[in-house]
């Protein structure tokens, strides 16, 4: 079913001795504010994670493809469409690409994708479902670790070292930060991707569990604490989306200066200032 209500949501997830999202142009520092030093995410990293989820969780169903997976070649992708449909490699075709990639590639119905490739072209798709970056309730303080490796990668290494085959490195990690995440999900555009209230659905579940298949040794203990959703009653929305966020509250508890878990915050909604027709789900 095509979706009939507007939606906003607030994500809330920590990592522990870990990084959640490394900076390559900082030599993998975790992402920072420059001026407040609260700690970034970036919108990229957890589409990333929502793909993996799903590609894992639905795959082999129909409708279900990744578009943008790991180390796919787009353009390969896309030649999926013109050959399902037996079409010419023309620009003339590429709504009727565009529609077949919609309706099955998941993340394209859900993100949208620009898909005007100079072969194969399939246009372009804005996707209902939008994330913020997201930013750490505190500052954060990286802390750099030497790490050593027992052995090196080539034979002249290991001459040049006289044998003693040792590798040094680093490793960044925040001992503790809370994120947080604001979303939309506009039914409008939606309706033009084939989005539907079971996508949804598969969304919701995704950022509940996408930190559970998505283990690392760089990103230690991270988990989703608490996703609140915001369903309007009518398409066009029945509030701002930034009255809702504000309802939303995240405090550190009394006597907490450097927080080292969630239980050291407090999270609460102010349900009073939410209007009349706007659903409040927990999950």
């Amino acid at each position: 079913m095509s979706l009939e209500n507007r939606y906003e949501f607030v994500l809330l997830f920590d990592v522990q001795d870990g990084n959640p999202n490394g900076d390559p142009d900082a030599g993998n520092l975790p992402r920072v504010d420059a001026e407040t030093n609260n700690g970034l995410v970036t919108d990229v990293c957890l589409k990333r994670k929502v793909r993996n989820y799903v590609g894992l969780s639905r795959q082999g169903q129909p409708g279900f493809d990744i578009y943008v997976a790991e180390k796919a070649v787009l353009t390969n992708q896309q030649k999926k469409a013109y050959d399902a449909l037996k079409l010419e490699n023309k620009p003339e075709h590429a709504s009727a690409a565009k529609a077949w990639m919609c309706q099955n590639f998941f993340d394209i119905r859900t993100f949208g994708a620009v898909m005007s490739l100079k072969e194969y072209n399939a246009g372009q798709v804005r996707g209902p479902v939008q994330m913020t970056f997201a930013r750490s309730i505190d500052p954060v303080l990286s802390s750099e670790h030497s790490i050593t490796r027992m052995a090196v990668a080539t034979e002249a290494e290991a001459a040049k070292q006289g044998g003693d085959n040792r590798t040094m490195g680093r490793k960044f990690t925040l001992p503790y930060a809370l994120y947080r995440e604001q979303g939309f999900v506009n039914p409008f555009f939606a309706d033009q991707t084939g989005f539907s209230d079971d996508d949804l659905a598969v969304f919701w579940d995704a950022l509940v569990r996408m930190f559970d298949i998505d283990r690392s040794a760089a990103r230690g203990l991270m988990a989703t604490r608490k996703l609140v959703i915001f369903k309007h009653a009518s398409k066009l929305g029945n509030a701002p989306a930034h009255v809702l966020f504000d309802a939303v509250k995240v405090t550190r508890k009394p006597g907490i200066e450097f927080p080292r878990s969630f239980a050291d915050y407090t999270v609460s909604i102010d349900r009073s200032s939410i209007p009349a027709g706007v659903e409040v789900i927990e999950m």
